[in-house]
């Protein structure tokens, strides 16, 4: 039998690819959410809405009744389809966690999955990294603020007396985060820059492969761990952008470009062997794919 389920962030591209698979295991799933009136794509899965603000505990609490299972996925992260606020995120991860594991407790929720970012373990050049390899330089990086913000939002996590699983996702891309689109774009349009020497490594998960392997969390629930979420096979930006502009047609992208991560190179073994699950988009390749 089916869990109920409460999704918070529900209408991010992350939760629009995740609530039709809730509902096809057999899930019955409630999407929290600011506001109710913008959900069609949660309305169009069956899912059940409640008004919720992650700043409003009381909201919170009653969003939260009756469910067994809470899913964090709620940010405010610019993308080229959103102009976001990295600060904004930034303070959802650090104050607003607080709020939301009291809101469980209180609501009776036992189990809790949040959202992350690999990019925690970033900053080892070409080195792979798994859920034990931490760089603390990374933090000096343009996006040090960001990997602090959720190096504080998982040890909230970790702490609270809930039985948790944390997903930290490599970079999306796929229908809907707006990536792609735009690397395609400005490959036409002969824009199209690599992150400095283009040297640097990206870990990339297609966002349908990582709403997937949510599901697979859940249903398995390797209770109280960590699990990085990423395809088999993270690549030089030189590689991923250089497909594309052979996919597009263009001359090949320039070196240059703004630096916004630190290199990660991250491995998925451990989500293959702990969950049943592996990417159905194995590399940028089979994702980028037209």
């Amino acid at each position: 039998m089916g869990m109920r389920i409460a999704v918070l962030g529900a209408t991010g591209v992350y939760g629009r690819h995740l609530l039709p698979r809730l509902a096809a295991a057999g899930h019955r799933v409630r999407a929290l959410m600011r506001t109710p009136s913008a959900a069609a794509s949660a309305l169009a899965c069956g899912a059940e809405l409640a008004a919720a603000d992650l700043f409003d505990e009381a909201s919170l609490r009653a969003g939260l009744a009756d469910c067994d299972v809470a899913i964090h996925l709620a940010t405010q992260l610019p993308s080229p389809a959103s102009p976001g606020d990295y600060a904004a995120t930034d303070r959802l991860r650090r104050e607003g966690t607080p709020l939301w594991i009291r809101a469980c407790h209180a609501a009776g929720v036992a189990r809790v999955v949040q959202q992350s970012i690999a990019m925690v373990h970033a900053g080892g050049g070409a080195a792979w990294a798994d859920e034990d390899t931490f760089h603390p330089q990374a933090q000096d990086s343009l996006a040090g603020a960001a990997i602090a913000a959720v190096g504080e939002m998982e040890a909230t996590i970790r702490a609270s007396r809930l039985d948790w699983l944390i997903l930290r996702g490599g970079l999306f891309y796929g229908p809907g985060t707006g990536f792609d689109d735009a690397w395609f774009a400005r490959a036409r349009a002969g824009g199209l820059r690599m992150p400095g020497d283009g040297e640097d490594y990206i870990s990339l998960v297609h966002v349908a492969d990582m709403a997937a392997a949510t599901v697979a969390a859940i249903e398995r629930w390797p209770s109280r761990q960590a699990l990085i979420v990423a395809d088999d096979r993270p690549s030089p930006w030189r590689e991923v952008l250089g497909h594309v502009c052979v996919l597009a047609g263009s001359a090949p992208p320039q070196p240059g470009g703004r630096m916004l991560m630190p290199s990660f190179r991250v491995s998925n073994r451990r989500a293959r062997e702990r969950l049943p699950w592996t990417p159905l988009y194995p590399d940028y390749r089979a994702g980028l794919a037209r």
